[in-house]
């Protein structure tokens, strides 16, 4: 019998490199493109088939499936810095919907079995809360729409050619193997990067927006399960945690994760949605419940591996197209 083969995009990224992990223990063969723009190569599980390259390059999306006949594909690639996505349009959409497209147009002419797409509550907008599947997207940002529009595609694709897809929108994960390193998303590793090099901790605004952060077992291992589950085909699930905390209080919690009492340097407030924070009804009645980690306690496992492998230096992006309102510290 042939071993299920499957593709993972951005799988030496954060989240990829884990729902690679989860992929090898259902006894997936994995093939991993990434163009480790913000992935490690220290990151790929050991077993993975490692190709180095773009979604944006068609040509070599086709070379990969005509050689492999991947049996399920799993879409993680993307640039996910949604504040930073108003300033460099042409780049997000680009990367986040054109690279996107490549893959499912390979998809429909290979027949592929599942493909499955890792969106983000950013395509909720602000003012929904708590964010539910049957809510109709309004979203704020340039990184939004291209997630947005990534979804629409799927299910056309599904209604015209039967491609089945599942559909998560993961929100504010943190964990082991995230890019500390870079000051434009994932303020959880910009505050333990800034910690570990002796930095104050940046907060835009005052501090009192919110989020659900979730840690990464809560996201990874049910997007790598779900293509052997019947009922999550076709649908679209919002899935991490529940319970959501200020950015003050995040802070806090790094910093006692660390020993240390943070100093707080606070920036100008950014065009950002206020409040954010999902409904998981659905994802656990097909999945079952989370992992039960605790914010506390995720944050200190990820501070113990983040000691490890020490602070980062950020990278500054340099292809910014719009310069015009660009938030404090980015400049």
């Amino acid at each position: 019998m042939k071993q299920i083969c499957s593709l993972v995009t951005g799988g030496a990224g954060f989240i990829g490199s884990h729902v690679a992990r989860h992929c090898l223990t259902l006894d997936h063969q994995v093939v991993v493109l990434d163009d480790l723009s913000g992935g490690f190569l220290d990151h790929l599980p050991d077993g993975v088939n490692f190709v180095e390259g773009s979604v944006t390059d068609e040509l070599l999306i086709n070379q990969l499936f005509d050689q492999y006949h991947f049996d399920y594909v799993y879409h993680l690639a993307a640039y996910a810095a949604e504040g930073l996505s108003h300033f460099i349009r042409k780049f997000n959409y680009t990367n986040n919907l054109l690279g996107s497209i490549h893959l499912i147009n390979a998809s429909i002419k290979h027949r592929v079995k599942c493909f499955v797409f890792t969106s983000s509550i950013a395509v909720y907008g602000k003012g929904q809360l708590p964010m539910t599947e049957d809510m109709t997207p309004i979203p704020e940002d340039p990184y939004g729409v291209s997630k947005y529009a990534v979804e629409l595609d799927l299910r056309a694709a599904h209604e015209m050619f039967g491609l089945n897809y599942i559909i998560f929108r993961p929100h504010n994960v943190y964990g082991e193997n995230q890019n500390i390193g870079d000051k434009y998303r994932n303020v959880i590793g910009i505050f333990m990067n800034q910690l570990m090099l002796g930095e104050p901790l940046t907060i835009f605004g005052d501090g009192t927006q919110t989020r659900a952060f979730s840690y990464i077992d809560d996201v990874a291992i049910p997007i790598a399960h779900s293509v052997h589950i019947p009922e999550a085909y076709n649908e679209v699930f919002n899935i991490g945690a529940d319970q959501p905390y200020s950015v003050n209080e995040l802070a806090e919690a790094v910093g006692r994760a660390f020993g240390i009492k943070p100093q707080i340097r606070y920036l100008r407030a950014r065009n950002e949605v206020l409040h954010a924070y999902a409904d998981h009804h659905k994802a656990r009645k097909v999945f079952g419940s989370s992992s039960g980690i605790s914010l506390e306690e995720g944050i200190y496992r990820m501070a113990e591996w983040a000691k490890k492998v020490g602070p980062r230096k950020s990278k500054e992006f340099s292809r910014i197209e719009i310069k015009e309102n660009l938030p404090e510290g980015w400049k």
